[in-house]
């Protein structure tokens, strides 16, 4: 009998990179993957648990799980919240983020009418040389570490996913490589935070990013995010190895706040002018660099002198892209313990409502210089519309453009006519 596998996963790249290599060791194995709930003999929710909103539409989730299906929890959430998974969850499996082949043992443990529950510490990393199931045939996510060398006051993440683990430089090429022979175009080196990558090896991201610039092929790699002090150390020879074609001018540098004193209170190593130093570094060398960050509003001792900083900072330096995240204490953090300084519900619900009015015109702004624009685009999704696809040009700009025919994988010249909020409209030329 050939048993039936559903994965449906959550979260960020690092845990959708962790769902493609479950389901490729699952189809090695003799599984069949299919593509609904429905059809599963056993439905595996790979989960996120980063935010408390994330966590409670989680759990919300595998309330609706289907109860004549065998269903096993993986990722994030079972590490970071099993109390309450184990309390308002039905489940007869759950495991930790990243767990490889051992996928594969512990699925037909569950199907043998086991409860498994495996959390153990995460001292091991899989292997990068493990069969994957791309969800997008072009797009190869590879994770070049796991877990990170931050102590951020609000962040739960590192209790799920531990501390930094690097893959060496050979096994990231050997992974790209292999993918790239395989079909897919554009790479995305990902991680909880790639400015740590190889620290625990005696290297760094700027190493990497050297070595996989210098292979052959038609290809474009996304660099992940980074966490701004781990970059000063590097940043001249990090600028040198984005200074390459094949690299996206895409930068993804989260401040979190724009006031030292909330920095120093979230455990973020470095000041507002250090971040605005590396933008602007960044920006010298790279004019038309997409630059993405992240703000949390309402982090305790954010007063309101504080939370007018980040807005004046975000409106100096003039971001591509924000994501801007209302805080919420986690279990396990430094945060959670804090009583000091706490701010009201509703006047961070104002301050978010603030910040993402500001990052709206912002990123409108930033997209009306781009109108006008030609140049080569690389198609690497499917638009939202039927005949519509989305491509990324240089500077990772998403364009929508209009076609019949399957654009897919292929780079085709477009020139930019339109701007909107969060993305651009193009044509074929």
């Amino acid at each position: 009998m050939v048993w039936r596998v559903f994965i449906r996963n959550f979260g960020c790249s690092s845990n959708t990179a962790d769902g493609e290599t479950l389901a490729g060791c699952l189809t090695r194995a003799g599984f069949e993957l299919v593509a609904s709930e429905e059809q599963a003999d056993v439905v595996i929710y790979n989960t996120c648990a980063v935010k408390g909103p994330t966590e409670n539409r989680m759990i919300n989730t595998l309330k609706l799980a289907p109860e004549n299906k065998k269903i096993l929890v993986a990722g994030c959430l079972p590490k970071i919240s099993f109390e309450r998974l184990l309390r308002e969850v039905r489940f007869d499996g759950a495991v930790g983020p990243a767990l490889g082949n051992g996928i594969v043992d512990v699925v037909k443990r569950v199907l043998a009418g086991e409860r498994v529950v495996y959390l153990g510490a995460m001292e091991q990393k899989p292997l990068l040389s493990l069969p994957t199931k791309r969800s997008n045939p072009v797009v190869s996510i590879v994770p070049v570490n796991y877990g990170c060398l931050g102590s951020c006051a609000y962040c739960c993440v590192v209790h799920a996913r531990g501390h930094l683990r690097s893959y060496s430089i050979q096994e990231v090429i050997g992974r790209v490589q292999a993918d790239f022979v395989g079909g897919a175009k554009e790479f995305w080196v990902t991680s909880q935070d790639t400015g740590s990558y190889g620290r625990d090896l005696g290297m760094d991201l700027a190493e990497l990013l050297f070595a996989l610039g210098s292979l052959q092929g038609d290809f474009r790699v996304r660099v992940g995010m980074m966490t701004p002090n781990l970059v000063i150390g590097m940043l001249e020879r990090l600028i040198d190895a984005f200074d390459c074609e094949k690299i996206f001018k895409f930068l993804h540098l989260p401040v979190q706040s724009g006031d030292d004193l909330v920095l120093q209170r979230m455990r973020r190593f470095y000041t507002s002018r250090q971040f605005k130093a590396i933008v602007d570094a960044f920006r010298l060398r790279f004019p038309d660099l997409t630059l993405a960050t992240d703000v949390i509003v309402g982090f305790p001792g954010e007063t309101d002198e504080a939370f007018k900083n980040t807005l004046v900072l975000l409106g100096e330096v003039k971001p591509d892209v924000v994501n801007v995240s209302k805080f919420f204490a986690r279990p396990k953090t430094a945060a959670w313990e804090m009583q000091d300084g706490l701010v009201e519900k509703e006047e961070i619900k104002r301050r978010s409502t603030l910040a993402a009015e500001l990052v709206k015109r912002l990123s409108a702004e930033k997209n009306l210089r781009w109108v006008g624009w030609s140049g080569q685009v690389l198609v690497d999704e499917k638009g939202k519309v039927e005949g519509s696809w989305v491509g990324r040009n240089f500077a990772y700009k998403p364009i929508v453009i209009k076609s019949a025919q399957n654009l897919h994988g292929k780079t085709v010249d477009v020139r930019v006519t339109e701007a909107h909020g969060t993305y651009l409209s193009g044509e074929i030329v």
